[in-house]
């Protein structure tokens, strides 16, 4: 414990270098914007934002791209409260209270309401960041080949399991992500696959340029077809506004309490923020005396979603950090970040990179406090981006994401593999398909690949060394019923039903 401590303290004084300060501002400015523009949210941002990482340092890159994160959470809450439009999937809960006590007249109340209960959230997320990922990498560094890959179809089992969509569809993105991770030259053999014949091919499809495709560009090939409407409340915060809305939520620490919990528990697994906001709200309508006050502005019903969003978004960074399994889309693209600076997230990081680990764990202090007073100083400012006409800032958005294909290697052919992965993120969000799961194939297939082959070769081809005891064997079996969660619930509930209904 003392020694976390110390480097808890040794990463915070990395994070607050004033290089360093700078660029968790900028990052989280940028956040909170990305938070505002609906259709745009913290993955897209992020997505679009990693070239200008590129010539940074690693630590300093990473804060960069971890504070965009921080801000979109906060951001993604004003458009919910002010305007009814949720800037994010997971402030859609925000906008059962948040804008019907805005639009009675307390747009300032609900504003801090929201952010402080944000704050808090992201407070217990980061501390089971601080406390508890040293320990979780201290166990994974037992994992040889056999436990990394056992692992990584861990991963993938939790999004076909947990993920909340289509199984099928699911099972069908991961497919596409490997098929596009398996183009180019094989790094064992040597040999060209899925190239035909094209030399611009052998090297792969980027990461980079694979994501602001699919994100940004599809974001805004459906937003352009859908179109917006933007009706909103002034969001001026005055300070009896600030006070009253940290007492209220403090009186109501309950549902706080509630919102953390659930938020930090289901970030683990893939996908949390979204369903942690819808379940937290839930839980505190259901625990509330007056049930009726729910969706006419009661403060519980920001309160607690708004808690659980950050404390998943926070917390979804813990298995990233420490076993290389992202836990939302946006850290998946963080994670394909770290990767171009040539880190692999997991256990060796903090044995071969403690300043870099304990930098960003700092950083996430740092950010999340300071995101709290931008967002309470300027969020009318931000709310007022709002008011441009969406057929301005439009293109300037395609202009950034074409720049930033454009200088991951200089070549203006990632331009047009920036549209074509555009095409494909309209066309899956279109049909309904999940993307998180194509990108985590796409940054882990490789990886998973290799695990795969150095555990058949260290075992002379046998694959009982991938069900080896005492590691990789639980966790294939974990695995396997994630995998089939769906299924299992399925069979057990119709199972309680016909036991209930009895044999007569």
């Amino acid at each position: 414990m003392a020694e976390n401590m110390h480097n808890l303290w040794m990463g915070i004084g990395v994070a607050a270098q004033p290089y360093n300060f700078l660029v968790a501002m900028i990052g989280l400015s940028l956040g909170v914007i990305v938070g505002v523009l609906p259709g745009l949210g913290g993955a897209n941002g992020v997505a679009i934002l990693i070239p200008l990482t590129v010539a940074m340092d690693p630590i300093s890159g990473i804060i960069l791209l971890a504070s965009i994160y921080w801000g979109s959470l906060y951001g993604g809450s004003i458009t919910s409260i002010l305007f009814n439009i949720p800037g994010e999937p997971w402030s859609v809960a925000a906008t059962f209270d948040g804008y019907p006590m805005a639009h009675k007249g307390e747009p300032g109340r609900a504003l801090v309401l929201s952010f402080v209960s944000h704050f808090f959230g992201a407070v217990l997320g980061v501390i089971m960041l601080s406390f508890f990922a040293p320990i979780i990498s201290e166990f994974a560094l037992r994992f040889g080949p056999a436990e990394i890959f056992s692992v990584m179809m861990l991963t993938f089992s939790a999004f076909v399991g947990l993920g909340g969509k289509d199984a099928v569809k699911t099972c069908v993105s991961i497919f596409v992500g490997f098929l596009l991770s398996c183009v180019g030259m094989d790094t064992v053999t040597g040999a060209l696959r899925l190239t035909y014949g094209s030399i611009d091919l052998m090297g792969g499809f980027n990461f980079i340029v694979a994501v602001i495709g699919l994100f940004g560009l599809g974001e805004i090939f459906l937003t352009v077809e859908e179109g917006l409407k933007i009706e909103g409340k002034a969001g001026r915060i005055t300070l009896k506004d600030v006070k009253d809305g940290i007492i209220e939520v403090f009186v109501n620490w309950r549902s706080l309490l509630l919102g953390c919990l659930v938020g930090c528990w289901m970030g683990l697994k893939p996908g949390g923020a979204t369903p942690a906001s819808f379940m937290a709200y839930g839980f505190a309508k259901q625990g509330a005396k007056d049930k009726d006050s729910f969706g006419k502005g009661a403060p519980q019903g920001i309160v607690a979603p708004e808690a659980a969003a950050h404390g998943a978004g926070t917390s979804a960074a813990l298995p990233m950090i420490t076993l290389g399994i992202p836990g939302s889309p946006t850290m998946a693209v963080i994670m394909g970040g770290l990767m171009i600076f040539g880190l692999v997230p997991g256990p060796m990081l903090f044995k071969e990179n403690a300043d870099f680990v304990w930098g960003f764990i700092g950083s996430c202090w740092i950010g999340n406090t300071l995101g709290l007073l931008i967002v309470m100083a300027f969020a009318p400012f931000f709310a007022a981006i709002l008011k441009v006409r969406f057929a301005i800032i439009m293109p300037i958005i395609v202009y950034v994401c074409a720049i930033g294909a454009y200088a991951v290697n200089n070549r203006l052919i990632d331009i047009y593999y920036m549209i074509i992965f555009g095409v494909l993120g309209y066309l899956f969000k279109k049909l309904d398909y999940p993307l998180a799961p194509m990108v985590l194939a796409l940054v882990l297939g490789d990886m998973a690949e290799s695990a795969l082959r150095q555990a058949l070769l260290i075992s002379g081809g046998s694959a009982l060394v991938l069900i080896k005891p005492p590691i990789a064997l639980p966790i294939m079996i974990a695995a396997a019923i994630i995998f089939f969660w769906p299924s299992i619930s399925e069979f057990l509930k119709k199972r309680k039903q016909k036991s209930s209904v009895g044999p007569g």
